[in-house]
């Protein structure tokens, strides 16, 4: 029996799924490994190629072998991959220094110029490509490098993210998918090439950047020395997909208009699918290219899951399910301690790299399991102020599904619920990335017409209902978070 192979190369891990295209709820075979962020200077954030290539490698192995010892074949491999990462290469695609991830804010100053004393040439180039304009776009780090290491920018022949490095030594072509691309600030996203005045801006040349594709492009496995531990055949097909966005959408069955997803890992974001761009004139929502007829727009935080390792690490020094355990103890609200999840700046809806994170409304009643529950409730808060601004543009919700390491919480699940006032949704698996990946190669091979037809073979897990008291708290608390917020940022 065939089976897909989804592959999620995310911040901190690199995961891999295989599953029959005729049973989705069928797991043939999964496996992880941890990539590790460096942290050079204040502000950087980067990785080791070398480490996600072995990392990529020994999940592919992994899969490879429990496909086999199952009795079936893999067909097809498809990528996601997180967004905004830059990566210089030589010619041959070999890596001439560190991943820059999208969490690096070494391009503040860039970033901020376009927002301020080059505004129009910014709102231009969000007009063109629907990336918000910040530190952590590919735009604003080649910007960094034109002013910071010139050297860099001349000697590189290719700039890429992850996915072109993964692709280039996979494959042996140097292409990019629509998804990636839509989100570097560098691509038109209207006529699927590169925008003249966001390259001049950032001062790289086209032939440096990698042939834009559709994300249902396919290209045959080549075989080669450090790619043969990856278990992998020269009748593979590999499918280049999409950005862990836009396929977290669609692994989470999220397609139709009225349902939001909700995803909240080492950040996190709240997005909706729609049919056709759409664009902010403030700047601050993404919209990104999913396929031909399917847009994701919405926004991302740098503050989800990294503030309850904070608060397990630096504020209580407990396990994550003691803290967790503790904040469930405490009543919704607080009892009014409210909490401003930035401790790593703040892309949306603030899109200022230096906010940083404040507690208000401490009183003498507060304890360190208020201040816990406080700190979860403030990244929900946050997320729930993205979604005001999608209202405007999509409609209100009437469901969320929700995924990432979060949904493990069923705590923290049942209170996005009670906060919304919606239902919330959870899916069968977890790793919705991989999982938009084989859908999405399902649609690249011709099992399904569309990617609609695609999310109705997705399986779900159980549903949240809100508390209706709780949720009326939450609507007060919510306010007055909003209240506070204004007063700060």
């Amino acid at each position: 029996m065939t089976c897909f192979v989804g592959v999620d190369v995310g911040t901190t891990n690199v995961k891999a799924l295989a599953l029959p295209p005729d049973d989705l709820s069928q797991i043939i075979a999964h496996a992880s490994a941890p990539v590790t962020t460096l942290n050079p200077e204040p502000g950087y954030a980067e990785q080791d190629p070398a480490e996600i290539w072995s990392a990529f490698v020994q999940v592919m192995a992994e899969v490879s072998r429990e496909v086999a010892e199952a009795g079936h074949t893999i067909t097809h491999v498809a990528f996601s991959t997180a967004m905004h990462s830059l990566l210089p290469m030589d010619a041959s695609g070999a890596p001439l220094g560190n991943v820059i991830l999208w969490s690096d804010n070494r391009a503040e100053a860039q970033a901020t110029a376009l927002r301020t004393s080059q505004a129009d040439l910014g709102k231009a180039i969000h007009a063109e490509t629907g990336t918000p304009i910040h530190p952590m776009i590919p735009l604003c780090k080649l910007a960094w490098l034109r002013e910071h290491d010139p050297r860099m920018l001349r000697r590189a022949a290719r700039f890429g993210s992850v996915k072109e490095f993964l692709w280039t030594r996979l494959t042996g072509e140097f292409a990019v998918d629509y998804s990636i691309a839509s989100a570097t600030g560098l691509f038109n996203a209207e006529k699927k090439q590169w925008s003249d005045q966001a390259i001049q801006y950032a001062g790289v040349r086209p032939e440096q950047l990698a042939t834009p594709v559709p994300t249902t492009h396919q290209h045959p496995f080549n075989p080669s020395p450090e790619a043969d531990a990856t278990g992998l055949t020269a009748e593979v097909s590999l499918v280049i997909a999409a950005s862990d966005g836009c396929l977290a959408n669609l692994g989470a069955g999220a397609i139709k208009a009225g349902t939001a997803t909700l995803t909240i890992g080492t950040s996190g974001a709240i997005r909706q699918t729609v049919r056709k761009p759409i664009r902010d004139e403030q700047g601050r929502l993404f919209c990104y290219i999913l396929d031909d007829d399917h847009y994701v727009v919405g926004g991302p935080t740098n503050n989800g899951g990294n503030v309850l390792e904070w608060a397990t690490e630096k504020l209580t020094r407990l396990d994550t399910e003691a803290v967790l355990a503790e904040a469930e103890a405490i009543p919704a609200g607080s009892d009014g301690l409210l909490f401003m999840p930035y401790l790593q700046g703040e892309r949306a809806p603030l899109w200022d790299a230096s906010a940083r994170g404040a507690y208000l409304h401490v009183d003498w009643q507060h304890t360190q399991a208020h201040f816990a529950r406080a700190a979860l409730e403030g990244v929900l808060f946050n997320l729930l102020s993205i979604n005001q601004l999608l209202v405007d543009y999509t409609g209100p919700a009437r469901v969320i599904h929700a995924n990432g390491g979060f949904a493990q919480s069923r705590f923290w699940v049942q209170m996005l619920a009670d906060m919304a006032g919606i239902p919330v949704r959870l899916n069968a698996s977890n790793e919705s990335g991989s999982m938009g990946a084989i859908l999405l190669t399902m649609k690249a091979v011709g099992l399904v017409s569309s990617l609609d037809e695609a999310a109705e073979r997705v399986a779900f897990g159980d549903t949240f209902q809100p508390d209706p008291l709780r949720h009326r708290t939450y609507l007060d608390a919510f306010k007055t978070w909003q209240a506070g917020r204004s007063k700060l940022y």
